[in-house]
């Protein structure tokens, strides 16, 4: 009689088993190329860095541009929102603290942040402290620093309207100082009066450019 047998595992075939995976010789070509580069790339940086310095003092061949600075660089890529200040929250940015807060100007409502570089011309003792923590768009037209301190540009001409956003564009561009934010102004009452010329004519246009400039 015929027995019956259990059945038997098939072994594999000698020739798939012979067939194993190896090692792609372009993955270990590639891991290993990435190092190199950063390696270069970092000796390239630091003898940039170390030519830059021994040749021009500074460690960016003398570019003083906006990409020079990490914290406009900061601001480009991490944007913050604008503020809107009162005008005595405002106030509050006169340099008397700047600790606690920065040391802002304003023109045509626009404020401007400039701590950076700008506390030995608009701080306290400056030459120009008196634009610093208000809006003082009126006198950077008109060179009237003590009696133009104001947002007021009623009767000024178009071409001194144009100059007032020329200093807009200059802080706005600086490469040290920074747009901020706005500061909301009271309505100015149609009955009040136009702030007077001081010396007893306007100045040349042009006349704060000292101020906006931060040069004393």
């Amino acid at each position: 009689m015929p027995t019956e047998r259990e059945p038997r595992p098939r072994s594999p075939a000698s020739s798939s088993s012979s067939k194993r995976p190896r090692p792609s010789s372009s993955r270990s070509s590639s891991t290993t190329v990435l190092p190199t580069l950063l390696n270069w790339l970092m000796i390239a940086l630091v003898t940039n860095l170390a030519l830059s310095r021994a040749v021009t003092q500074s460690w960016t061949w003398g570019y003083e541009g906006k990409w020079a600075n990490p914290r406009k660089i900061r601001d480009l890529v991490f944007p913050s929102p604008p503020l809107t200040l009162s005008e005595s929250q405002l106030a509050l940015h006169d340099g008397s603290n700047p600790s606690r807060y920065p040391l802002y100007i304003a023109i045509d409502g626009d404020v401007y942040d400039v701590s950076d570089g700008g506390m030995r011309n608009y701080g306290p003792g400056g030459a120009y402290s008196a634009f610093a923590g208000r809006d003082a768009a009126r006198a950077f037209v008109t060179g009237c620093f003590k009696t133009h301190l104001t947002h007021d540009l009623r009767g000024l001409s178009e071409g001194d309207l144009e100059i007032v956003e020329n200093w807009k564009s200059f802080y706005a561009k600086h490469a040290k100082y920074r747009y901020v934010g706005r500061v909301v102004h009271p309505p100015i009452e149609p009955s009040t009066p136009i702030p007077e010329l001081c010396d007893g004519g306007k100045a040349q246009p042009g006349a704060a450019a000292g101020a906006a400039s931060g040069r004393g």
